[in-house]
This record gives C-alpha cells, structure tokens and sequence, in this order.
C-alpha cells in the first residue's frame, strides 16, 4: 500500500487543481486493482494519479461454489484500503465493478450487499460481454491502431476476454471462462505440474476456445492482417520475463513490448519444468504469481497457435481504464474518436429487439408516445431526468420482445429476455429497472411480493412504478399497432388535479375507438400512481392546422 510519504509527494506532484478526481475499482477473481485519475475537461483525458494492487484470491470456493468467507474478507479488507485511499487523494467519485468469480457465485449479491454494508460502495455487476467492450475501451484510450483492426486478449483469474476491433468500433466481443486462478485450481494438484496435468489444460483450453475462435474469425475479412494485443497481469508478467532475459532488465513503463510466439513457448516450456518457488525466483514473477502464471500463459500461447499470429504487442491499459473512460463517456467528459461509444447502448438495445424479433415499427410508436408522456410531464407529475429518461427508451423498444417465447404473458418473458441479455454499457442495477419497467407494461402493476420487484430499494421502486405506467398509457395509443395516433398533447388542471390527453389521429376520419377503450382500461394503474384524473379526447383538428 501507498504510505503516507509517498502519499504527500502524490499530491505535491498534481496538485490540487479543481479538475475531478475519480477512481475506478475492479474486483476480479485474483486481485482487487484500482487506479485513481485525474479528468481534464478542456481535453477530454485524464492522468493517472496511483495505482493500487492487492491480491485476495476472490476466486476460492467452498464445494457448493460459494465465495468462501475467508476470501471476501480479504477482498472487503483490500476494497475498504482502497477507498481509504482514493478519499486522501480527494477522489470525487468512486466506481467499483466485480467480474467473474463474483458473477458466477450463488453467493455473489450477498457479497455485493456485504460491500455495501461494510465499505459504502455500490459496486457494479458486470458480464462477460461488458468486461470485454470496456478492456477494449481501455485499450482504445492507450494505444493507436492505426486503422488497423487487431485483436485484443486479456487473460484473467477466471475468464479470458477476446475482442476484435479498431480505432472505430468493437466487431466482436466474448469472455470464456478459464482463467489462471480458475484453471489452476482445477487441473494442478502437483507440484511441479505433471505431463499428464499439462496435457488436460492444454487439451480443456483448446475445447474452451474453439467457439469463440471461430465465431471472431467469422469476422475478420479474408487476407486482413491483424495486430495482437495483450493486457493484464498475466501478460505483463511475461514480457517482464523476456525483458529480463534478453535486455537485462524490465522497460518502465512496459506499455507497446512485443515478444515472439516462439519467445512464450519457450517461457511455457520453462514454467511447465519448474516447482512454485523456482518460478518464484525467476525475475519479474511474483512469489502470488508464481502459482497461476504456467495457467495464464497456456492460454496465450494456445489462443496465439489458434489464431496463427507470431507476435503479441502490451497494453497496460484494461478494465480498470476502460471504466474510466466509459464513466467519461456517460457524463460527456469525452467528444472524440471515442465519441461513437456513447452510442452503445443505442445500438446495443436495437440489436436485441432485432434478435427477438420485436415489430420494431410499432415499438418505435410506443417509444415516441412514451417519452412524450415523459417529457410533457416533466415537473409536473414526476422529476425524473434524462438517465430514467434512457431507461424508459429502452424498456419501450423492448417491452414486447417476450412475444418471441409466447404472446401468452408476454411481459413476464420480455422480464426474462431484458434481464439476460447482453445489453451492453448498462450496469446491472440499470438492467434490472429496464426489464421491470418493460415487465409492468400491461396486467398487473407492480407489487411488493413480486421478486424483481422487491429487491429493489424504495427510490428504484419508484422508477419502475411511474415509468412503467407512463409506458401503459403509451401501448394503448398505439392498441392497432398502425400508427393510428400520430400526436399526443397533454394538458395539466391543477385546481381539478387532472390531466387532458388529446389525441390527433394520423387520418382525419378515424375515430380511433379502439386506442380510447385502450387507454380508459390501462388509465387507472397511471391514475392511482400519480394521484390524479385523467380525461382523454380525440381532437378534431388536422394536425398541420395543429402544429
């Protein structure tokens, strides 16, 4: 840890200007990592500020899969060092994400709870998929690709993340899960490891990476030639170890080192050869890392022979960048060549709704109508702003995606669907308001005994009440499906505490009958949750007259 004299000369060295401290936390299944940055408005960057690492081996487990006590102890006791930390260095902000071993544990959300209770942090629980396109975004803010496309991999305690992408996009995401830590623990019961050991990871790592492998070459066009980039400590490790060997000592910093294919076979073969406390004593490996590193690095190696590419490029920017940047993002800190970002959940959301099939014409229709209730209501009967406002657009994008499984209580399948989908760039806490929201659409409003429903905290109680019947009134404008409303106007009484909807319908002829019956059945979840009347009348006047 950071000691108090080295902590002053932190401060002495930025300063104390008034740009905003942040730090981002990143739980995984080895260590807990945090870096604390610096944002430059005016530039749309940040500067790191320190760096910490502590490893708690999160991924230990009791036989029925459970983080096992011990070990969220370790990982409490390093998360609360932590913020200790990035308090005395005035962080303004604090974002924490947990990865795979928490992910994947029965117990996982009574740790995250346990965070809460102990430290006073609310940490993101994030997939696969989503650790993937921010490791890619982190790499993005460090490295110039050059317009070229390339290969990002990150090997970590318990999932190897593959990305393909360039300066512009991310064209294929994945996460698998083998890890170092995982696999270590699986296959090595001996010390030095055995052929027969070696020869079952090898063979599980390639059966593990055969999918994602052919799906990402399925995407790279033919005669292309790709970079190979490398992050996190597995890799750093490595390139440590040959800079060691064949300069003498390791670069500072270590970001841009190259090694050969045939440079980590050898270091494998060598790993492969040697007890824990020799690889221990091989300079640049960690007596920590000395346990999982041969693990790691059969998975590099093994991916590189899969891809059939000679040479892997560092990166020392990962995760823990990429939640900065993604925060950037979220908060407008950033308008450059990562602008395009910010669109993820956009297209993210519509790749979901074109998976299941979603009528997309008539979701669209009740996502204007939605957020034009929303808008018009604004101040008036909620103060909701513009992140309940996201998450109202894609909970009506996607409110009727459960028609895909059964038009049969359809919202409860479109729950499910939301709910686990790889909608990438929201948190889970987002994801679980969305799939509410979308879930009370229609039938029954939300109530306490409902599961989803009551996890959550009174304030995001509140959310998926109102927006949800926000969302009601919007599906019953649109009951035929065919566009028949083409404007909605709303008009608050206070004195009568009422609300006036009048409708414009697209043809002048139509009496829009079944939209008025529609929306007197939905009005009195709306009605009861706003505490108000509402009176509905299908205006007469041509729209351009109207406008």
């Amino acid at each position: 840890m950071i000691n108090t004299l080295q902590l002053s000369q932190i401060k002495n060295l930025h300063g104390t200007n008034d740009c905003l401290v942040l730090a981002a936390i990143d739980i995984g299944t080895n260590s807990v990592h945090m870096i604390v940055v610096r944002i430059d408005p005016s530039l749309s960057a940040f500067s790191t500020i320190a760096r910490e690492k502590e490893t708690v081996r999160l991924g230990d487990r009791d036989p029925k899969g459970n983080l096992t006590k011990e070990a969220m102890d370790r990982t409490i006791a390093a998360l609360q060092r932590c913020c200790d930390l990035a308090h005395s260095l005035d962080a303004n902000n604090i974002v924490a994400v947990a990865t795979s071993a928490t992910r994947e544990a029965p117990n996982g959300k009574e740790f995250l709870q346990e965070i809460v209770d102990k430290v006073g942090i609310n940490v993101d629980l994030i997939s696969g998929q989503e650790e993937a396109r921010r490791i890619y975004l982190g790499v993005l803010s460090g490295m110039d690709f050059n317009e070229r496309p390339h290969i990002i991999i990150d090997i970590g305690g318990g999932s190897t993340e593959l990305i393909l992408g360039d300066s512009e996009d991310s064209r294929f995401l994945s996460s698998t899960k083998i890890g170092a830590v995982r696999l270590t623990q699986e296959f090595v019961k001996n010390d030095p490891i055995t052929p027969t050991e070696q020869i079952a990871m090898r063979g599980y790592i390639k059966g593990m990476l055969e999918r994602p492998m052919d799906e990402l070459k399925s995407k790279i066009p033919s005669g292309l030639d790709l970079g190979l980039i490398g992050t996190s400590g597995t890799i750093e490790t490595l390139c440590a170890v040959h800079a060691m060997s064949k300069l003498g000592y390791i670069p500072n910093p270590l970001n841009g080192y190259q090694m050969k294919r045939r440079d980590i076979q050898e270091i494998v073969r060598k790993f492969a050869s040697f007890s824990c406390s020799d690889r221990a004593m091989i300079p640049g490996v960690s007596e920590r890392r000395s346990e999982i590193i041969y693990a790691g690095s059969l998975i590099l190696l093994e991916a590189m022979n899969m891809l059939e590419i000679q040479t892997i490029t560092l990166c020392e920017r990962a995760l823990r960048e990429g939640i900065i940047v993604d925060w950037m993002l979220a908060h407008g800190y950033i308008d450059s060549r990562l602008c395009y970002q910010s669109e993820v959940r956009t297209r993210s959301v519509m790749k979901i709704a074109r998976k299941y099939n979603t009528d997309l014409d008539h979701a669209k229709h009740v996502t204007s109508f939605a957020l034009s209730l929303f808008e018009q209501t604004q101040g008036i009967l909620h103060s909701w702003g513009s992140a309940e406002k996201e998450l109202l657009w894609s909970a009506s994008i996607l409110h009727n995606c459960g028609v895909h499984i059964s038009h049969s209580a359809h919202h409860k399948h479109s729950y499910y669907l939301i709910r686990n989908a790889e909608l990438l760039g929201y948190t889970e806490i987002e994801l679980e308001l969305i799939a509410n929201i979308a879930r009370y659409h229609r039938r029954s409003k939300p109530k306490r005994r409902h599961d989803s429903y009551g996890l959550l905290s009174d304030h995001q109680k509140q959310i998926v009440r109102e927006l949800s019947a926000i969302l009601r009134l919007a599906v019953a404008l649109d009951r035929r499906q065919t566009g028949a409303i083409a404007q909605v106007d709303c008009k608050y009484d206070p004195e009568y505490r009422s609300l006036h909807l009048h409708l414009f319908p697209q043809l002048f002829d139509d009496d829009c009958s079944l939209e008025l019956w529609s929306l007197n059945y939905k009005k009195p979840v709306f009605e009861e949750e706003f505490k108000i009347k509402l009176v509905t009348t299908l205006a007469r006047i041509p729209i351009e007259s109207h406008n």
